[in-house]
Parts: structure tokens; C-alpha cells; sequence
């Protein structure tokens, strides 16, 4: 019997996930992507004889018994993962400049809950309480635990659907210790009265059980998935734009690279952003309120990034990372175009093979929102001109000033500087406005931002940061519902709990 084709648009991380799954399961899987390597937020790239990944700098869920650990259990690449987990005794630092106040966080819920309680005595009971509502609310997603689910979308509880910050006011009386920690926020496109606390608890879960880096770059993971799709007589085809799909009678015929390939298959599966998905079709394949319905949902805001490459044995590798926040009353208003940049960023330095004392490069990522790049929208890379060129220079050296607040001696250690805007993550990643985060997510209308992977053309599925949860984690746990939905309901979840038992 012949296998069943499906077609992937789009070589991120849920596109790869759900190759590789498929592939496992015996589909005849080919990817298309644009771009010269795979992988969308697992891409590296090689700069002054460096290589910088582009994204998914901290992943959880990879420790013994984690969801993602269980599922690289099941595709069998587990023990071909290279990552390092990050310091117990320091997780995370943050640095709030408004008091000068630096807070360490370790990992493990108790653990957490008393180097908080070492700042903040007076709250400790309060983030006990916390703590266990935050484990509590990630208990009952069936997903995240990879448990048998007759939903594919979320059975919300108690607290799910009330805004992140409200949720965090209810148990924290101090207002510092609110906004230490909703640290994470402005990395999940979080905005105040509308992230709803389940995103909050889900992350916050899997940073309090601890973290992992990839070593050596995190493209390495991409291969590991693509080796799947191949050894099972899948293709993964790079240098494949998408630039037409063919629909008729509410089906797909084909999809058309700017190679002028065509590729048929039984199903197709998008992982890229739904706007750009739009484009690639006539309007009329899909019903008017269905496109309208995705056109309307706002984007989660963007970042500018700095990958530095630091002269030899001048800089200590540091195993965890660190966020440095301008005020406390800011932690919520990374969205608002209004507020001045940078309020935030995040510092790391990556992990290389045999990893030793000296770090030999650094990444400094700090929310922008799309509107700081607006004028040159419609401008083309490396044709923006030298106005954009003296803008990103302003942005670095704002950046590299507020670094030094942390690290007085950091700017002698540079060798060079790449910077990245949103316009270098929208054309990199094709994703709208250069959302890192896909789709914002708002508790008053939750079901406008909950997308569903069946479309209105029956045999097209999505995939992606802009379905249910994005993060590692949330990628790879929405690629099962992907596939289960080709598969059948729980198929990938048994197949997972079989193989851990």
C-alpha cells in the first residue's frame, strides 16, 4: 500500500516536528523551505568565525522525565541532543537599574521560592502559594503533560483565563516582587490586562524546573529532526520558497516553489505565519470572515538583537542567563510604542563544544515593537540605506551603555557586532512584522487568538507558535495535535507513554 504524501510549507521547529513525526509513522513527509538552512528558530548563522543561533536560546522540558524530553524519547534522538543545563544555585539573574538591585534565582520550586524569600521575607507564604497555583493550573493541561485528551483545545480552569498580571497581584502584596516575577514576560510578548495566566504558568513552570542550552548551536537540533524525515525516505528541501497554491473544490491541487517545482501530496501542512499564508493563494479559496478573522489578530511585538563576538580569553562564560530591567512599573509595557527603548534586554553567553572558562561570544536580545522600523518596511535587505544603518547604530550603543551597568567591562572585550532588527526577523523568518512570539494572545477575546489547526480547505493544517502555545515547548506540543489530527486523537500521545514505560 502506497504511503500517504504530506507536504510541509515552512522548515521551522514545528514544521520539523511534525516531519519527523510523520515520517516515524510511516508518511511520505517533504519540507519546503525558503531559506538556505532549516529550522526558523533553531538557525544558526556564522559571523567572524562564530555561530549564533538566531532564536530558541533557553529551552525546558529537556531534563529526565520533561515533555520534550518524552518526545525526543519517541523519535529516538535523545541521547543525540547536545545541551547543558544551567547553574542550580543561579538559573536566572535579574537586575532591576531603577534600585540597583540585582535578584538570584535558583532552580527547583522550593528552591525558588526561598531565594525569593531571601529579598523578600515578609512574602514568603505569599509565593508558596504562588508557586503551587502556578504547578497547579500546568497540572491540569492535559498536553503539557502529555496525557489523553479527548480536546484538542485547552478545558480552561480556575485562574486560566484572567490576565498574567492580575493573576500575579492576587497572591503578591509587593510590588517589586510582582514585577521580579513576571521577568520572563517581555520574552512571550506578554502584555498587562491581556497574556492570560495559563501562558505565564506554563513558562514560569518549565523555567522553575530548570532550563537547558543547546551546545554547539541549536541548529544541530533541526538535524537531528531532519535525519528522521530522511532515514524514513522523507525530503527536506531548502532554497524552496512557496510562492503559489494551487485550490480548487476546497482542496489544495499542488504548491509551486519560485523554482517553478510542483509538489502533491494527500495533505499539506503550513508552518508559517498565517498572513503569509493568506498571500499565496486567491482570496476566494478561503471564506472572507475566515481570512478576515486571521488578518485581525494582532501580532506579538518584535526584538532587535546584538550577536558579539568577544576577543579570546577576555570574558567569563556565565551558565545562566541574565535580564536586566530599566523599572520595575515597566515589566508590562513592552507593547507600548510610547515607552522608551530599550527598557529591557536579555544577555547570554552561549555554550560552545568542551565549553571551557572564557566565553567567545554573547547575545543581547531586547523587546522592539514593529513601529521603530516602520519607515523601512517596504525597503529590501541590504538596500535600507544609510539611515537605517545610523539607527541600528544608536540602538547598539544604547544597548551596549546599559550593559555595562552589569558588566563594567564588557565593550573592551568586543572584537565585532552584528545587529539584527525586526525587519531582519520578518524577512528572516517570514513572520509578520517580526513577531516573535506569533499571534498575542488577549484574555478578553481568547477565542479570536486560539487558531485552529484545521482550516477551511480540508486537506491544508497548521503548525507553528501561532496556533495554541509558542516556545520550544509550546511548538513542539501543538506539532502532536498537528499530527494526531492526520493520525488520530491521542495516536502520538500513546505511542510517547509506551515508549517511556
Amino acid at each position: 500500500m502506497s504511503k500517504n504524501k504530506v507536504v510541509i510549507i515552512g522548515g521551522g521547529l514545528g514544521g520539523l516536528f511534525c516531519g519527523a513525526i510523520l515520517a516515524k509513522e510511516g508518511f511520505n513527509v517533504t519540507i519546503l523551505e525558503k531559506n538556505a538552512t532549516i529550522g526558523g528558530g533553531l538557525q544558526s548563522f556564522q559571523r567572524f568565525g562564530e555561530t549564533f543561533d538566531t532564536g530558541m536560546h533557553i529551552i525546558g522540558g529537556m531534563q529526565k522525565g520533561g515533555n520534550i524530553y518524552r518526545i525526543c524519547k519517541y523519535l529516538g534522538i535523545t541521547d543525540n541532543v547536545k545541551i547543558l543545563d544551567v547553574d542550580e544555585n543561579c538559573s536566572e539573574e535579574l537586575y532591576f537599574a531603577q534600585n540597583k538591585q540585582f535578584y538570584i534565582l535558583k532552580k527547583g520550586k522550593q528552591n525558588f521560592i526561598d531565594s525569593l524569600a531571601t529579598y523578600f521575607p515578609e512574602e514568603k507564604d505569599n509565593l508558596q502559594a504562588y508557586v503551587d497555583k502556578i504547578f497547579q493550573m500546568v497540572e491540569n493541561i492535559d498536553l503539557f503533560n502529555l496525557r489523553e485528551s479527548h480536546n484538542f483545545m485547552f478545558s480552561y480552569t480556575d485562574n486560566f483565563l484572567i490576565p498574567a498580571n492580575e493573576f500575579i497581584n492576587h497572591y503578591i502584596k509587593n510590588k517589586e516582587l510582582r514585577s521580579v516575577l513576571a521577568y520572563m514576560n517581555p520574552y512571550y510578548g506578554g502584555i498587562g490586562g491581556k497574556t492570560p495566566a495559563y501562558i505565564h504558568a506554563i513558562i514560569n513552570a518549565l523555567y522553575i524546573n530548570g532550563t537547558s542550552r543547546f551546545v554547539g548551536g541549536s541548529h544541530k537540533f533541526a538535524d537531528l529532526l531532519k535525519e528522521i524525515i530522511i532515514g524514513n525516505d522523507g525530503e527536506v528541501k531548502t532554497n524552496s520558497k512557496v510562492q503559489w497554491i494551487e485550490v480548487k473544490n476546497k482542496n489544495i491541487e499542488y504548491v509551486e516553489t519560485i523554482n517553478k517545482e510542483r509538489f502533491s501530496a494527500d495533505y499539506y501542512i503550513s508552518n508559517i505565519h498565517p498572513h503569509s499564508l493568506l498571500t499565496l493563494m486567491e482570496e476566494k479559496a478561503l471564506p472572507k470572515s475566515y481570512r478576515d478573522r486571521l488578518l485581525s489578530i494582532p501580532n506579538s511585538y518584535s526584538a532587535f538583537l546584538l550577536a558579539i563576538k568577544l576577543k579570546e580569553n577576555t570574558f567569563p562564560y556565565i551558565n545562566h542567563s541574565q535580564f536586566y530591567m530599566s523599572n520595575y512599573n515597566d515589566i508590562w509595557s513592552f507593547a507600548d510604542e510610547n515607552k522608551p527603548w530599550p527598557m529591557g534586554f536579555l544577555f547570554m553567553t552561549p555554550p560552545n563544544d568542551n565549553q571551557g572558562k572564557y566565553a567567545s561570544k554573547a547575545l543581547i536580545t531586547s523587546p522592539m515593537t514593529f513601529s521603530h522600523v516602520k519607515r523601512w518596511e517596504n525597503t529590501q535587505v541590504g538596500q535600507r540605506g544609510d539611515e537605517y544603518l545610523n539607527w541600528k547604530k544608536e540602538c547598539t550603543d544604547k544597548l551596549l551603555q546599559l550593559i555595562k551597568e552589569i558588566h563594567p567591562d564588557f565593550i573592551s572585550c568586543i572584537e565585532n557586532i552584528n545587529a539584527a532588527s525586526p525587519l531582519t526577523i520578518r524577512d528572516y523568518y517570514a513572520s509578520s512584522e517580526g513577531c516573535i512570539s506569533g499571534f498575542s494572545k488577549d484574555v478578553n477575546n481568547i477565542i479570536l487568538s486560539q487558531v485552529p489547526i484545521v482550516t477551511k480547505i480540508k486537506n491544508l493544517f497548521l503548525t507553528g507558535q501561532n496556533n495554541k502555545m509558542h516556545g520550544f515547548c509550546g511548538v513542539a506540543l501543538t506539532a502532536i495535535n498537528t499530527c494526531e489530527i492526520l493520525l488520530g486523537n491521542n495516536y502520538i500521545i500513546k505511542k510517547i507513554n509506551q515508549c517511556e514505560n
